[in-house]
């Protein structure tokens, strides 16, 4: 990939308010790069994980820790007017409930010294069709499951020597299988949410004996406590608890969570679920800052290129975080405001008609 192409490109994401075609990129830079060049760069190849290491392994190695946590979730990037293809396609969105039209992607966030980059990507291509044996609809699907990338993305982190101790992930990836591979494989310790529905079992003769209990009929000891617990398939003790907290609508709403490290405290385990909320401030700075949903771009590999320029793009507003100890939103802002006060200059220089100073309004 070139890189001040992409140096380039993912600066004109950072300071786009709206759709970003190449032609507006290459009438910025006064035609030094022509309109086509710019969509050669969007076409020459699908970018992948590992070209994402090249890019942030030096920021990385800047904040890295032996407690950094490491974050799995995914998201959609909505193409609501974009033709299907492979990456476009429906996908259902676990926070609207519904189904959703875009690009469906994956990502482990690095968080490290109050700072968290995206280390690995993978975008759900849905390659295989089938007929819906109810709807008798064809649909597409994925050849890989979310379980299986979810697994490859860590693996890649333990590879790339990136020091973490913790994993968190939202409920969609609590599975025993998951939590078997991070313990065991991975050697790392998890913090995830169980669902309500979730069976435990209180010790290692009621698991033996097939003894389970719905976790959200558990009457824990006492508020703000952990009590060790048995899943099934899961072959070591967990700890687990249960964090009530209020929505924005002031309803109550629990969480109950899982840690693998026996030694935590409630606060210790609710501190570090914590930490996955940095992914969703992720997710909202792509949408927001990077113009992660603003290209037209049509095909597979136009489409995975620009989602590849908007991590870059990413990286750089939080690096830009560190150094002037200013959030993604108000960088932004800061940018918009000084294009406001230039275009607003531009006006005055083109001296437009001025009303008088006693024109009266009806």
């Amino acid at each position: 990939m070139d890189k001040s192409m992409l140096d380039l490109y993912s600066d004109y994401l950072l300071s786009s308010f709206g759709q970003t075609p190449a032609t507006r990129l290459s009438n910025i830079l006064h035609g030094a790069i022509s309109h086509d060049g710019i969509t050669r760069f969007l076409s020459e190849n699908i970018p992948k994980s590992k070209d994402l290491w090249q890019i942030v392994k030096r920021h990385v190695r800047e904040i890295q820790s032996a407690d950094g946590v490491m974050t799995v979730d995914d998201s959609i990037e909505e193409k609501p007017y974009t033709d299907e293809n492979d990456i476009v396609c429906w996908h259902y969105d676990h926070a609207r409930g519904c189904q959703t039209k875009g690009i469906n992607f994956m990502t482990v966030l690095y968080s490290s010294n109050e700072v968290s980059l995206p280390v690995g990507f993978q975008i759900v291509a849905k390659t295989e069709t089938y007929v819906d044996a109810k709807t008798k609809k064809e649909n597409r699907r994925s050849a890989v499951s979310k379980n299986s990338y979810y697994q490859r993305l860590l693996q890649a982190c333990i590879r790339n020597a990136i020091p973490f101790r913790y994993v968190t992930n939202d409920v969609w990836y609590g599975s025993a299988e998951n939590m078997m591979f991070v313990r065991h494989t991975l050697k790392k310790h998890f913090v995830m949410p169980l669902k309500s529905n979730r069976k435990v079992a209180l010790s290692k003769t009621d698991k033996r004996q097939g003894k389970y209990q719905v976790v959200d009929t558990l009457l824990l000891k006492k508020d703000n406590t952990v009590q060790e617990v048995y899943l099934e398939g899961v072959d070591f003790p967990l700890l687990l608890t249960k964090q009530v907290f209020v929505n924005g609508d002031k309803s109550t709403g629990v969480l109950y969570l899982v840690t693998s490290d026996t030694t935590l405290t409630f606060e210790r385990i609710t501190a570090l679920y914590r930490t996955r909320w940095h992914v969703e401030e992720y997710h909202k700075s792509l949408k927001q800052n990077a113009s992660l949903e603003k290209s037209p771009t049509r095909t597979v590999t136009t489409q995975t290129t620009h989602f590849f320029a908007a991590l870059c793009a990413y990286i750089k507003l939080e690096m830009l975080k560190v150094s002037t100890h200013m959030n993604h939103s108000a960088l932004k802002l800061n940018i918009y405001l000084q294009a406001l006060t230039t275009a607003y200059e531009q006006l005055r220089s083109l001296q437009p008609v001025r009303f008088s100073k006693n024109v009266l309004f009806a």
